[in-house]
């Protein structure tokens, strides 16, 4: 998703327009099922950098409230809805928007790290999404919960924005290589769950079979 190209297309309805989809991104990407697809790290990321470049007449105050709350309020939801949804999920048949695996993905990254899933599944694509329901699923208090999000919320969704708002103030003309430096978050953002899958054999084994045909298609 070019995310400079949709805040271009919607900017022509106001800033308010502009606000809404990227608050409504976060929202969707922490707390709703569908949202595992969205670009969270490198829309925080090249928001804050827009940000300070005043493209778009953004503003990086509003811009890390917003995002804090559509973060915190988004991982809630979530939460809430594997509370009351719980197992019924894991008897649900995969659909485009739905594959049961990035669940199980979510539990164990759980079962391996405890409450403080909740603030590392900020950093990994997809379990962001799937931690908040599988926390649900469990015995975690909510209280718990939402002190643990709360962090989460605050390293992921304020650190993110100010980090690309300071690199465009620390890197002059920077601008002219915003779509290098998207791709280097989108890449290292999705480098820690590339390791997770690496690790387990049968999907490192997957993987070198896919780069082999590769190989041999275009050799």
């Amino acid at each position: 998703m070019n995310i400079e190209h949709i805040l271009e297309s919607v900017s022509q309805y106001g800033i308010f327009a502009v606000y809404s989809v990227l608050f409504g991104i976060i929202f969707a990407e922490s707390g709703l099922l569908i949202g595992f697809f969205l670009p969270g790290d490198s829309l925080l990321f090249t928001a804050g950098f827009l940000a300070q470049k005043g493209i778009f007449g953004l503003n990086i105050w509003v811009l890390i409230v917003g995002f804090f709350i559509a973060a915190v309020v988004g991982d809630s939801v979530g939460y809430s809805f594997g509370k009351r949804v719980g197992r019924r999920l894991f008897n649900k048949e995969d659909s485009v928007l739905f594959h049961k695996d990035n669940l199980l993905r979510a539990e164990a990254f759980y079962k391996k790290h405890g409450k403080k899933t909740i603030i590392l599944a900020r950093f990994v694509p997809i379990v962001r999404t799937f931690a908040p329901i599988v926390a649900g699923m469990g015995d975690m208090h909510y209280s718990t919960f939402l002190a643990y999000n709360v962090i989460g919320g605050t390293l992921w969704a304020i650190g993110l924005p100010l980090a690309g708002f300071f690199l465009g103030s620390l890197v002059p003309g920077s601008e002219k290589y915003l779509e290098i430096i998207i791709i280097g978050i989108v890449i290292l953002s999705i480098l820690p769950t590339f390791l997770h899958i690496y690790k387990d054999p049968h999907q490192r084994k997957e993987i070198h079979k896919f780069i082999l045909g590769k190989f041999k298609i275009y050799k």
